[in-house]
């Protein structure tokens, strides 16, 4: 890791509010685009943010490039129509395997993302899933 990432590092550890993760995301970005630091670096630091933000009170979304960044995008891409189908459903369950992304992470991006919605006066309709091995949700 450089000397940069683990100052970055020392900052995510610190920091007290979703606000100054976000801040902090904001300049990883800024010194990817300027190449001083590599995109694995980013997505790492990126991965400490999301992982930080666990931690702190609020639904808040942190914006970071992450893998939880890059499957809120999915599920945004999958609500965009207003509806999540079960086939969506089952290829966001792929997408959650192949990143590593918890059942318990998917449904507070989820949620998250119905606020925000909702805010903005949209309705999303959700088609009742069945997971793969049996287990049924509503």
């Amino acid at each position: 890791m450089s000397r940069r990432s683990r100052r970055y590092l020392k900052r995510i550890q610190r920091v007290t509010t979703k606000f100054d993760l976000q801040a902090i995301a904001s300049s990883i970005q800024s010194d990817l685009d300027k190449r001083n630091v590599s995109y694995d670096q980013a997505l790492s630091l990126g991965n400490m943010i999301q992982h930080r933000s666990d931690q702190l009170p609020g639904d808040t979304i942190v914006y970071a490039i992450s893998d939880r960044d890059a499957y809120r995008r999915t599920l945004e891409l999958y609500l965009r129509d207003a509806l999540l189908t079960r086939t969506e459903q089952l290829l966001l369950w792929e997408e959650r395997r192949r990143l590593g992304i918890s059942e318990q992470v998917h449904d507070r991006l989820l949620h998250q993302l119905l606020l925000q919605w909702k805010s903005q006066g949209k309705r999303v309709t959700i088609d009742r899933f069945d997971k793969p091995g049996g287990e049924a949700s509503a």
